[in-house]
């Protein structure tokens, strides 16, 4: 699996990727969400040479995607002329999962590769907004893209979902049977913790699972940008619970899941924030991520920006939205920090 994590690496290797697979000969179909797409788009222009080079391509449009409905249906109509299988959602649902999926056929078997994302295929935004995209060859993860797909070309079907948190059927079951999870190994004497880091937490279930779980001794970690209605810090019901947002060069975007789970850490990238519109309203999926060395860089970039101390402001019941606290610590501010890191990696590699 291969982790790549906005604007810090460039949005042009998916790009690179789906030209690849326009022009390869065992690629036999592509499938796509586009939610927000750029005014000039590459992506668009990759899966028109993929039709012309053969391919079945469907690609998924959301015509209700906020100010970007005109956008969306001119891209929409030149993707018809082209050939390409468009689909324009299901009623009542907003389509905004982040998904590729590639069949290709290797020794006779059809194989999946899948993306999944935290944020749109936007050349643009991918320069300012800070995401993660998620490319797998794991099938179990491809068979329950396929089936996010399928659902969404046929909406009466119901499907089960191996690894996928999908709304609007189980990122809210799911995400409360986690933080669930973690409130038992607490009261259990066992290791819990939560991190969270997301655009907005408002829904009031997800929040009353979190004082629940940071009641019976759950240390929470919440990194939320926006809006949010969860007050840390009340004796009695939250003091368990620290919360900051970051708000920096780049738009902090991505929705990300930790759940410590008895040593055994779980992480899960997702495309929803913590609303009740995203979890019930929406098709959106939250994907778990397995490889180890992913994991870490997940949780490096998470401590770092919770360390942050010249963007970061606390979040608490006063909403004086300070500075956090330094000390005696250096001085980090973590976009610039990451960017050092990622830096390093690179040339390393």
């Amino acid at each position: 699996d291969c982790l790549l994590y906005y604007p810090y690496n460039s949005f042009s290797y998916i790009i690179k990727w789906l030209r690849a697979a326009a022009i390869d000969p065992a690629v036999s179909a592509i499938k796509i969400n586009l939610y927000r797409v750029a005014s000039s788009s590459r992506v668009v222009d990759s899966l028109i040479s993929a039709v012309e080079n053969g391919k079945k391509v469907t690609v998924v449009v959301e015509l209700q995607a906020r100010f970007d409905e005109e956008a969306n249906i001119t891209w929409a109509e030149r993707m018809i002329e082209a050939g390409v299988h468009v689909i324009f959602g299901v009623p009542g649902l907003k389509i905004h999962s982040k998904m590729i999926l590639f069949k290709r056929v290797e020794d006779g078997v059809s194989r999946l590769y899948s993306h999944i994302g935290t944020g749109n295929f936007n050349e643009k935004t991918a320069g300012l907004y800070t995401d993660f995209s998620l490319l797998s060859y794991d099938q179990e993860i491809g068979r329950d893209v396929e089936k996010v797909f399928d659902f969404i070309r046929f909406a009466h079907r119901r499907h089960e979902f191996k690894q996928l948190l999908v709304s609007p059927f189980s990122n809210r079951t799911g995400l409360l049977s986690l933080i669930e999870s973690e409130r038992q190994c607490a009261i259990n004497g066992e290791p819990s913790g939560v991190f969270i880091k997301c655009n907005n937490l408002v829904d009031k279930e997800i929040i009353d699972a979190l004082y629940a779980a940071g009641k019976a001794g759950v240390k929470v970690k919440l990194i939320v940008r926006g809006m949010c209605s969860l007050i840390p810090g009340v004796k009695g019901m939250s003091e368990n619970i620290k919360a900051i947002s970051i708000v920096d060069r780049y738009l902090e975007h991505p929705r990300i899941f930790v759940f410590e789970n008895s040593g055994k850490t779980l992480y899960y990238i997702s495309s929803a924030d913590l609303m009740t519109r995203n979890l019930d309203h929406r098709v959106e999926v939250s994907c778990p991520v397995h490889d180890r060395k992913l994991q870490k860089k997940i949780q490096l970039i998470l401590d770092t920006q919770w360390c942050d101390c010249v963007k970061a402001r606390v979040i608490d019941g006063r909403q004086k939205n300070t500075i956090k606290p330094r000390g005696n610590r250096k001085k980090i501010r973590s976009q610039e920090y990451i960017h050092k890191l990622l830096r390093r990696e690179v040339e390393a590699d």
